[in-house]
């Protein structure tokens, strides 16, 4: 990965700020496993709550119980529509804009002080290449699955092999239970402003041990008429946003 220059960091961070301050993040939450019921105090959660309500005015952290547990964070997985806003040369190569993504995320967590307990792709992946064959390349789960709209029936989501699978390889090596899917970042054109465009990062938390799904839903940037990397900070400070807020 390119080293960052001494410069970056200070600079990352008054844009983190920037974004986090910035009021009413768009946000389409689905609670997957068993909606109904009241919550636990985020403080007293033991696992990630099955039961989370969609995020509206008053509940804007519903993954604050995840924010104590050791959390595995898969890498951005897929990334969709730059050709379609006119953004792809921008953008660049998928492989190297989804690590940039990573990067975004893993600054986002750290900025809200939840680097200590979670594992974050470079570590992930250092992990499964001194495991491989028994542990699943972090960089290619079968998150087709976590694509897919939810069943009708409203009942757990079980996930399916070989997905299934390959989490609980990576929670097994990392002593964890839980991991954070960001399965795909899209790029879409803003409903409401001509000429100007967004991204939209859609996350899964998935208990591995159980293979089950436990929170899914989508973050969203401001929208901008030209790409720039002030997009992919903004969902990455938005999906943090739901965690815990900047100390």
């Amino acid at each position: 990965m390119r080293a960052r220059s001494p410069a970056r960091p200070a600079r990352r961070r008054r844009r983190g700020r920037r974004f986090a301050a910035r009021a009413g993040a768009v946000v389409a939450v689905a609670g997957l496993a068993g909606c109904a019921g009241n919550r636990a105090p985020a403080a007293a959660a033991s696992e990630v709550d099955a039961r989370v309500a969609p995020a509206v005015a008053g509940d804007q952290r519903p993954l604050a119980s995840i924010a104590a547990q050791r959390i595995v964070v898969a890498p951005a997985q897929r990334l969709r529509g730059a050709d379609s806003v006119g953004w792809a040369a921008a953008v660049g190569p998928t492989p190297d804009y989804l690590r940039r993504v990573d990067d975004e995320i893993a600054f986002a967590m750290r900025e809200r002080e939840l680097g200590a307990g979670w594992v974050f792709p470079p570590q992930l992946a250092a992990v499964a290449r001194r495991n491989a064959p028994v542990a699943a390349d972090p960089y290619a789960l079968a998150v087709a699955q976590l694509l897919a709209p939810p069943p009708r029936s409203g009942g757990p989501v079980e996930i399916t092999e070989p997905l299934a699978g390959q989490l609980r390889s990576l929670v097994a090596l990392n002593d964890a239970r839980f991991v954070l899917v960001p399965a795909e970042l899209r790029f879409e054109r803003a409903a409401q402003t001509a000429g100007a465009a967004r991204a939209v990062l859609r996350v899964t938390v998935v208990d591995a041990r159980l293979a089950r799904v436990r929170w899914a839903g989508e973050v969203a940037s401001d929208t901008a008429s030209a790409h720039s990397p002030a997009l992919a900070a903004g969902v990455a400070a938005r999906l943090a946003d739901l965690v815990a807020p900047i100390p």
